[in-house]
């Protein structure tokens, strides 16, 4: 039998922001054990310790379709998981994933309450066409004209790559109708695994819906990943305010689904280029069990 359990990310609430499968000792499993696991407790993503070394751990990423390069949620609700296990006290801890090492950092307030933050991976981006602009926003179910023209419409990555899209308003997000067979084609195109729209709601606040039928999830509920390549999206652009060579802010997501969370970020500043995006979030267990593989 293989010991899961199920935990919520990006919020202390059972039952809100988003639930990944945590598996901690997976290294007697099959590729296609871990994929049927995944598949079994269709969350967005399951995520697998596959090996335990000395300030290591070696993962990976499924949705319950298919195999995945990194996955922002599964990764806090994973620092949790290790530390509630008592296997992480908050001590030095690097993941080793398909899009490279990723360094956590646990912290804890004097209410005893966790949070884990994760260094993503240095930002890549990509422009995208005139003619790109119209199809997505279509796709959404907006007209064109609802698409913000002082915020980046770019492809973007630090470990998965989603399109992201500004609109105008909250109002507008909250009010789309996509066609998912527009978006898994588009996502195909340009490259992405979802297509992220994104709404301002204040100062280094934003609001977000992410879709991403081109791995199996039509409406991801909060996105940790994305949320980190958003910021520094934002904040190589120049469109987000600095302090001291830092940017910090919230995205807020999950609200259309009913399960809304917070995704954390801070972005460091090397020059006038992105050095670090940290990402980070609360975490609450949701259930435990276990399965026997075939």
């Amino acid at each position: 039998m293989v010991a899961y359990c199920e935990i919520s990310a990006f919020t202390g609430t059972p039952g809100a922001g988003n639930r990944a499968g945590v598996v901690l000792d997976a290294g007697g499993l099959s590729e296609g054990q871990m994929q049927a696991l995944a598949a079994f407790l269709g969350v967005p993503e399951t995520v697998f310790v596959t090996r335990w070394g000395d300030g290591t751990a070696r993962v990976r990423y499924f949705t319950p379709t298919q195999e995945i390069d990194f996955c922002g949620h599964a990764t806090v609700a994973l620092g949790l998981r290790l530390a509630q296990e008592g296997r992480w006290a908050g001590e030095a801890l690097v993941l080793e994933t398909l899009v490279g090492r990723v360094p956590l950092r646990l912290e804890q307030d004097p209410a005893g309450e966790c949070r884990v933050w994760m260094t993503q991976r240095a930002p890549q981006t990509r422009p995208v066409g005139r003619e790109k602009r119209r199809e997505l926003a279509a796709a959404l179910g907006i007209d064109e004209r609802m698409i913000h023209r002082g915020l980046p419409l770019a492809c973007a990555s630090t470990g998965l790559w989603s399109v992201f899209v500004p609109v105008i308003d909250r109002l507008v997000l909250d009010g789309m109708e996509p066609d998912l067979h527009e978006l898994h084609r588009l996502s195909d195109a340009l490259g992405v695994s979802s297509v992220y729209a994104y709404a301002p709601v204040g100062v280094g606040r934003f609001a977000a819906r992410d879709f991403a039928p081109a791995v199996g999830i039509p409406e991801d509920p909060v996105t940790g990943s994305a949320g980190g390549a958003l910021f520094a999206l934002l904040a190589g652009e120049g469109a987000l305010p600095l302090r001291a060579g830092r940017a910090s802010g919230v995205v807020y997501q999950g609200h259309s689904l009913g399960t809304p969370g917070e995704v954390e970020v801070e972005v460091v500043m090397a020059g006038e280029r992105v050095g670090e995006v940290r990402v980070g979030g609360r975490a609450v267990l949701e259930r435990e069990g276990e399965w026997a593989p075939a």
